[in-house]
């Protein structure tokens, strides 16, 4: 026992190396870390033998140890190897055109559905499948994100979550289970977030596209949101968007969040309380993750309309800035903002000739109505 008590643990407590990162290092790719991506579409690469595939880990400030993600590259006409994962994944396209098969196991059904760029789907748990390139001409790009850094942590046994002889009882070939989401009306008003509905379903064809949105006035900017619940898992999302020349308040809430551009141009302001800010500039395809319990906050610089793209972390690190009662300390409203905010949108948009609608009203009324005031707009 004293000899064994003498050898250095393969975990150390309190270490933040998680088996999940110990098992990134392994596979030879990158592993992109910091504050953001500027762009997932052109993010470096590198080959990965296990997949047949050009690929990368994104691992921002944020991340660590609760979300995972990754950009996988698919060469013009090839697939991929067939695959089984264990967890529920979200693959969001960044560019291209392609097809995904997926199947329950050995003798079942497969089920095949077509993609283009910035559609949104699920993959299911326990699900064999593989992605093919439909363009003969230039490769695509696929952003993949799920919760593996956590299981890792309860088990850490890395051959149970691929190709693990394990069939699910009910396959996603069966029925309709790509067909395209459909609407839910909230209970209550606590749920959704205070929407008052949320989008149901496995596949979205076009996020850029998606109108089937709802007021969020709580955020500001006269911003409208939808809320999405993949069926069957845990695994959430929600896509805001919000005027040009605008942008919405600063807000915090749990780690884990990957924050995806299907449209426009801007960027986003990051802090600890009381500590110096970090500005992240993003465009189309862009990513961003708040670090946990960092205040964050979103700018539309350009000309047109902004979405951006919310893949959420389990439940439990949500955080507080959602519940009611916590608004007063996780979000700061407009007529308490640092002025540095408001200088640095004059001057990003001054960059591109173009000046604030922001009314003047909104930093000196905290009930400011945005409704009406974007109705006027």
């Amino acid at each position: 026992m004293a000899e064994a008590a003498n050898k250095e643990p393969v975990i150390s407590m309190w270490s933040k190396e998680f088996t999940y990162d110990r098992w990134m290092k392994t596979k030879g790719i990158p592993i992109h870390t910091g504050y953001y991506i500027e762009d997932l579409r052109t993010v470096e690469l590198e080959w990965w033998e296990e997949r047949q595939c050009k690929a990368a880990f994104i691992q921002l400030l944020g991340q660590e140890g609760v979300t995972s993600a990754r950009v996988t590259e698919i060469a013009p006409g090839k697939s991929l190897p067939p695959v089984k994962f264990a967890l529920d994944e979200l693959v969001y396209v960044c560019s291209g055109r392609g097809l995904t098969t997926v199947w329950a196991g050995e003798g079942k059904a497969k089920k095949s559905f077509e993609w283009q760029e910035h559609a949104l789907y699920l993959v299911p748990r326990n699900h064999w499948h593989v992605f093919s390139n439909m363009q003969g001409d230039k490769p695509i790009r696929l952003f993949h994100y799920s919760y593996m850094p956590m299981a890792m942590s309860a088990l850490p046994e890395p051959d149970m979550y691929f190709n693990n002889p394990y069939e699910p009882k009910n396959g996603a070939s069966e029925g309709d289970f790509y067909s395209e989401a459909k609407m839910v009306q909230a209970k209550d008003a606590d749920e959704g977030l205070g929407m008052r509905a949320f989008w149901y379903g496995n596949f979205f064809p076009d996020m850029r596209a998606w109108n089937k949105l709802d007021a969020n006035e709580r955020r500001g900017a006269g911003g409208k949101s939808v809320f999405i619940q993949f069926p069957n898992s845990e695994l959430t999302a929600h896509m805001s968007v919000f005027a040009p020349k605008t942008y919405k308040k600063a807000h915090r809430h749990g780690p884990g969040r990957a924050i995806i551009i299907p449209a426009g141009e801007g960027y986003s302001i990051m802090w600890e309380e009381g500590k110096e800010k970090i500005v992240c500039p993003w465009h189309e395809c862009s990513m961003v993750t708040p670090p946990n319990k960092w205040f964050h906050q979103h700018f539309n610089a350009g000309g047109d309309m902004a979405r951006y793209l919310a893949l959420h972390p389990p439940m439990q690190f949500h955080g507080h800035a959602e519940k009611v009662e916590d608004r007063a300390k996780d979000q700061i409203e407009y007529t308490q903002e640092d002025p540095y905010v408001r200088e640095k949108f004059a001057e990003e948009l001054g960059k591109r000739g173009i000046k604030s609608i922001m009314p003047d009203e909104c930093y000196t009324n905290p009930g400011y109505e945005w409704s009406k005031a974007m109705g006027k707009q």
